[in-house]
């Protein structure tokens, strides 16, 4: 088992280098490429995938991505409305096919996955995206690995005792804590052999906010997971389940590191 998630780690962080090192028509294309299969997974849970309800959320997607590709994003509220307007017209129209919860669930997956994953492609197209993208993950993963570390240590105190039993507040804030280092050595380690021109306090600011958020994006996925009585949204990874599952912290964690370096202007 060990072995087993040893190996796609590897291989997912090769893919990783290569997309997210690359960007431009590569990145664009994995990380559409990534949101429909998240999508697909989530539909699952609710059985819409490959029908009509779960269809008009996979065009979504696409006519999304297609605004973000010829920059037209001033376009999205009215995508949005059409797309909600649409859902509505499958679900009265074949009534009683679908559900209402169904129905939340595609409007929902279409943000929670398509719209929040495609912030690694955008923060990768910033003026310093080729260095600032890197800390979407150093702060996601980076924080659940010193989470884990720290709360074996020294965890007491349970955050979500009912969702996630082995979490615990410290090793949510050693966590935190974990990443703005990891920030500041990332940030210095750019400067020195990067070529990059990167504020140590800025890094350690952001890292530590997309590490914070990064814990809740981890305890949405388990809570959807649990409401439904799944074990892992899908086995597209060896040893790490779904695309869901091993990106849940970054979906939440990508939207948080763009915003807040295009306001800090690292």
């Amino acid at each position: 088992m060990f072995r087993t998630r040893l190996l796609s780690g590897i291989v997912l962080v090769i893919v990783l280098v290569a997309t997210v090192g690359t960007g431009g028509e590569l990145l664009f294309a994995f990380i559409g490429a990534i949101s429909l299969v998240g999508m697909t997974e989530l539909y699952k849970v609710v059985g819409v995938q490959g029908k009509a309800l779960g269809m008009v959320g996979y065009l979504a997607a696409l006519a999304y991505y297609g605004l973000l590709w010829c920059q037209a994003e001033e376009y999205m509220t009215m995508l949005s409305i059409l797309f909600l307007v649409l859902l509505m017209a499958v679900y009265v129209f074949t009534f009683p096919t679908f559900l209402a919860e169904q129905v939340m669930t595609v409007f929902f997956g279409f943000f929670y996955v398509a719209v929040m994953l495609s912030y690694v492609y955008q923060t990768r197209m910033l003026e310093d995206g080729r260095v600032v993208v890197w800390l979407i993950f150093l702060s996601s993963w980076g924080c659940d690995t010193c989470a884990y570390c720290v709360g074996v240590l020294i965890g007491k105190h349970k955050m979500a005792p009912k969702l996630s039993p082995k979490k615990s507040v410290e090793g949510g804030i050693g966590g935190i804590v974990g990443a703005a280092m990891l920030g500041v050595l990332f940030a210095l380690a750019m400067n020195k052999w990067g070529g990059a021109s990167a504020s140590p306090v800025h890094y350690a600011v952001i890292c530590a906010a997309g590490g914070a958020i990064s814990q809740v994006g981890d305890l949405a996925a388990s809570a959807i997971k649990r409401n439904h009585e799944i074990k892992d949204y899908g086995k597209l990874i060896p040893g790490h389940g779904g695309i869901l599952d091993r990106f849940d912290s970054v979906i939440f964690t990508a939207p948080i590191i763009y915003y807040l370096a295009t306001m800090l202007a690292v």
